[in-house]
């Protein structure tokens, strides 16, 4: 089958590309095209004054045209420069126009060299020919803490980009330096042709550093994708004759919509996101840290819940962080690291509470911070040499009285092994959450002396750990989460099988996070909280409302029970069950769907919200009200049949439709409903 570019995903490769006259597969000199990939090595001349731009690297316009490979899902490109041999390679998938590309590049000097900045993928030439740097528009997500997934969008010239495109020094780039890959922002965005509709989505695919620009080059504009770099992240690769270094990749799709940009991106995630086989059927979580526990769980509170957590149908009951340690839980954070039972809060031993949890049907979890030991952890600091941790300049990483762990450390992996064994074999843990909960910085010390490669192959080897854990016990389901969703990557999301999105403890502000979660992490992965008792609330407070509101905020990606349920009155405790049935009555549904945004993305300014996926026909949205005018309607372009009241059925809210619209009537404020409709 002979390959063609469509089968990539570029059906508009005219318009979008130009590549050195790529279209035809062969790339010829022309000054007018741009290469696939940059490369500057240590010593290397620059060949044109760009400021910190990463084009015109000494490499990339050395690279000359060597040979192409394909097949029916994968294009290899090699370059070669008197130093390096470059292969860019596209990935293709039958059922998504995405690809995947990465670039791979190998030392073919006869010395030693140094790479400073190597791209993932450079591509050039969207918006055609010098367009007006007004008409582009891009679309970033910012993070932090309880306010995840938020979009920005502001066109090119706002960022600062010149209308006039001549090569200019000027840019626009972003970048994450640490170990909390999402701190700042996701590695993903969405950049907009106004003029003609045209959009590309993308997302870069590291655990810890990345860096993208957007510039021009000969009134041409391009997008640099690339992980770490000397220049942004204290980054540098030696490479000895014959070596080779393996960049991230980067996944792009084009189209002209929001939804089919979505859509196609989320079928290309499901190809890379890890499947645990514990975890294929979505199973309900109900978690006791937020909004009841917090940091101090206990054989009493555990007994107290667990039965009517296990009445409303709740799978899998995980005790969070203070299961260990004998300090109380608003001090415990220094001392943690041995990851062995409190027989303070666990008088009768964790393994006696665990197998309770498991005699009311439900499977019990624990909660650990397996890369990190408190600064006060006599224990720990006894036991661990200093290789055992992340360093720079000779001494251990501290932050927030924390160390970091190095999995590259023999005696690091024996003891988290035991410490993994311990929890499974002996206490009898059947899931457990991986957590992280603070940022290390630039990066750590490796052999090579620059950071930023450290903290490259400390990610690395963590990650390498954890899969090779979860082979070993696959029946447990294992959660990753760094304090929310400040570690929400796809390098992540294809070694676990399901992430915290947020630790936001606000019900009302959740939907702001909920509503956009889908354009950054597929539903069978994104882990949402659900609490539909606020500890600081008062019993009259805790509404119909309340809970339903709660119950739809999980209802799109994975629910995650939380706070004091038993505390609920008869006719409230039935819509969480009525809240968890449903959720389960649509799980096979979500592996198969595909976003749907009726208004487009939300922030935090916004009086409503609306978000939801398709599958088989049907368009499963979640509308919530959170302040303003109470009747408002929804355009629904495809067309609706007929609409269900899906959850909670009890609701007072009128709902009614026209062949395109769905109109709202909420009776009071901060109300939420879950629809299931027909499509025409």
């Amino acid at each position: 089958m002979e390959f063609t570019w469509k089968q990539l995903g570029f059906s508009l490769i005219n318009d979008i590309l130009y590549l050195n006259r790529f279209g035809d597969i062969v790339i010829k000199d022309d000054t007018k095209g741009s290469p696939l990939a940059e490369v500057k090595i240590e010593g290397e001349m620059k060949p044109a004054p760009c400021g910190t731009k990463h084009i015109f690297s000494s490499e990339g316009s050395r690279l000359k045209y060597v040979t192409h490979e394909y097949d029916d899902s994968c294009l290899t490109v090699t370059m070669r420069s008197e130093l390096v041999e470059v292969k860019v390679v596209f990935d293709s998938y039958s059922d998504t126009s995405a690809i995947r590309v990465h670039t791979e590049v190998t030392n073919i000097a006869e010395r030693e060299i140094v790479l400073e900045d190597v791209s993932s993928f450079v591509l050039t030439g969207f918006g055609g020919y010098d367009p007006y740097t007004e008409d582009i528009e891009l679309c970033r997500f910012v993070q932090g803490h309880h306010r995840e997934c938020q979009p920005r969008k502001m066109s090119l010239f706002d960022l600062g980009m010149h209308t006039s495109l001549y090569t200019g020094k000027d840019k626009v780039s972003f970048v994450n330096v640490g170990s909390w890959s999402t701190k700042e922002m996701l590695p993903m965005g969405i950049l907009t042709d106004q003029k003609n509709g045209t959009q590309l989505m993308f997302q870069i695919e590291s655990n810890s550093s990345w860096y993208y620009e957007i510039s021009d080059v000969n009134r041409y504009v391009y997008l640099y994708f690339g992980g770490a770099s000397r220049t942004n992240c204290a980054w540098s690769k030696k490479l000895s004759c014959g070596e080779r270094y393996v960049t991230t990749s980067v996944a792009l799709v084009i189209g002209d919509s929001l939804n089919y940009l979505l859509g196609e991106m989320t079928k290309y995630r499901r190809h890379i996101a890890y499947r645990c086989k514990a975890d294929l059927s979505l199973p309900t979580i109900f978690n006791e840290y937020m909004h009841f526990s917090w940091d101090s769980p206990s054989e009493e509170t555990t007994k107290l819940a667990a039965p009517v957590i296990a009445s409303t149908g709740i799978e899998y009951y995980v005790i969070d962080c203070g299961w260990h340690n004998e300090e109380p839980g608003n001090m415990i954070y220094p001392y943690v690291g041995q990851w062995k039972e409190s027989h303070a809060r666990f008088p009768n031993g964790l393994k006696a509470t665990l197998d309770y949890i498991k005699s009311l049907g439900m499977k019990p979890g624990l909660w650990i911070e397996p890369e990190i030991i408190g600064t006060k952890c006599a224990e720990m600091l006894d036991i661990y040499d200093e290789d055992c941790f992340l360093r720079r300049g000779g001494k251990p990483i501290c932050v927030f009285n924390r160390l970091f762990l190095d999995y590259r450390a023999p005696k690091v992996i024996e003891y988290m092994n035991g410490a993994i064994a311990r929890m499974v074999e002996e206490y009898g843990a059947e899931y457990i959450k991986f957590d992280y909960n603070q940022d290390l910085g630039v990066g750590v010390y490796s052999e090579s002396g620059d950071f930023g490669e450290g903290l490259e192959q400390a990610a690395a080897a963590f990650l390498d750990w954890a899969d090779k854990i979860q082979e070993r016990y696959p029946d447990v389901i294992f959660e990753a989460c760094a304090s929310g969703g400040m570690r929400m990557d796809y390098k992540t999301l294809s070694h676990f099988s399901l992430i915290s999105t947020s630790d936001q403890t606000k019900y009302q502000l959740y939907p702001y996070i909920a509503g956009n979660i889908l354009s950054a992490v597929i539903p069978e992965q994104a882990a949402v909280w659900s609490y539909p008792v606020n500890s600081r609330a008062k019993d009259e407070e805790i509404t119909t409302d309340c809970v339903a509101m709660n119950m739809v905020n999980a209802l799109l990606g994975r629910i995650h029970l939380a706070s004091r349920i038993f505390k609920l009155d008869e006719a409230r405790l039935n819509l969480v069950k009525e809240g968890v049935a449903y959720y389960k009555s649509i799980s096979e549904v979500k592996k198969r769907a595909l976003p749907y945004l009726p208004l487009g993305f939300t922030d935090f300014r916004q009086d409503r919200v609306a978000s939801g996926f398709t599958a088989d026909g049907k368009l499963y949205l979640a509308v919530w009200y959170l302040k303003g005018d109470s009747t408002f309607s929804i355009g629904i372009p495809e067309g609706i049949k007929s609409v269900k009241l899906a959850y909670p059925s009890s609701s007072d809210t009128d709902v009614s439709f026209t062949e395109k619209v769905l109109s709202f009537e909420f009776k009071r404020r901060e109300g939420a409903v879950f629809l299931e409709i027909e499509l025409i």
